[in-house]
């Protein structure tokens, strides 16, 4: 989370879970969620794009700066909702996951369109704890997100538990190589073409671990009447884990404007 400008000590407080089986639910409190678009204005624009990129950008093409995020980051709407979720989950690996903090590719910063969602596999992050040694103990996180902020058809938790499964049968493998194809020619920041090599090439290294997790980030309002899609018993090959955030269109569009109106045109970027 360094490369984020965030600490987990910060993060942690956030993700205290509620209730651990037979599925994982987390709620954020009013505080903390208010608390957002100040704590994660960087970070978030961070996630599309870093500070030195971002300087160098705006001294090759004499753009304010302000402009050149604006044209990464998504507009209001279902995107925008997804986007956050998403950044959400890749936070909440962090804060929860113990000792060795997970590294991971900012997806967010690979989108083709900014108006839509990133491809293959929503958070993929990776522990290593001895590295540059592969070990028995490294682990591959994977999460696949579903985003519900206001009230609707939509069914989050048992779309994130069927799209989770996607990831199990093989589009964390594709996406995968879908990342080491965009480090060879991109920087992803921590993580790197080796770190990507270590899971791809499988059998040349220890096994190692791998926890899915079929994720729903739900407005709090809302959130109960979701419950009702959670599973009965605990699932043997994922984690599903309910995410309730307090007036979460609200928060997640807050966070936005404060990335757009924090971007100085001096300095290290927002």
């Amino acid at each position: 989370m360094r490369d984020l400008g965030i600490e987990k000590a910060i993060l942690a407080p956030w993700f205290a879970e509620e209730k651990e089986s037979p599925y994982v639910l987390v709620r954020v409190s009013d505080e903390q969620a208010a608390a957002w678009a100040d704590v994660l204005r960087m970070p978030v624009r961070r996630c599309y794009i870093d500070d030195a990129l971002l300087d160098e950008r705006a001294a090759v093409t004499g753009r304010p700066k302000s402009e050149l995020v604006a044209a990464k980051l998504p507009d209001r709407g279902s995107t925008m909702a997804g986007d956050f979720g998403e950044i959400l989950v890749f936070l909440y690996h962090a804060a929860v996951e113990p000792g060795c903090e997970p590294i991971g590719p900012k997806k967010w910063r690979l989108k083709q369109d900014r108006t839509k969602p990133a491809p293959h596999s929503d958070v993929v992050q990776f522990v290593l704890p001895h590295w540059p040694e592969a070990s028995p103990d490294d682990r591959i996180l994977c999460s696949e997100v579903k985003t519900k902020a206001t009230n609707g058809v939509s069914t989050p938790i048992s779309s994130a538990i069927a799209d989770c499964e996607k990831d199990r049968t093989s589009r964390l493998a594709k996406t995968l190589v879908w990342l080491k194809e965009r480090a060879l020619h991109e920087n992803l920041g921590t993580t790197t073409v080796a770190h990507l090599e270590r899971f791809i090439q499988a059998t040349d290294h220890p096994e190692a671990q791998k926890h899915f997790r079929a994720v729903a980030v739900v407005c709090g309002s809302i959130v109960d009447e979701e419950l009702a899609d959670t599973p009965d018993e605990e699932p043997s090959d994922h984690t599903v884990v309910v995410i309730a955030v307090p007036e979460l269109k609200q928060r997640y569009e807050e966070v936005f404007d404060a990335v757009h109106e924090s971007v100085t045109e001096t300095g290290g970027g927002a």
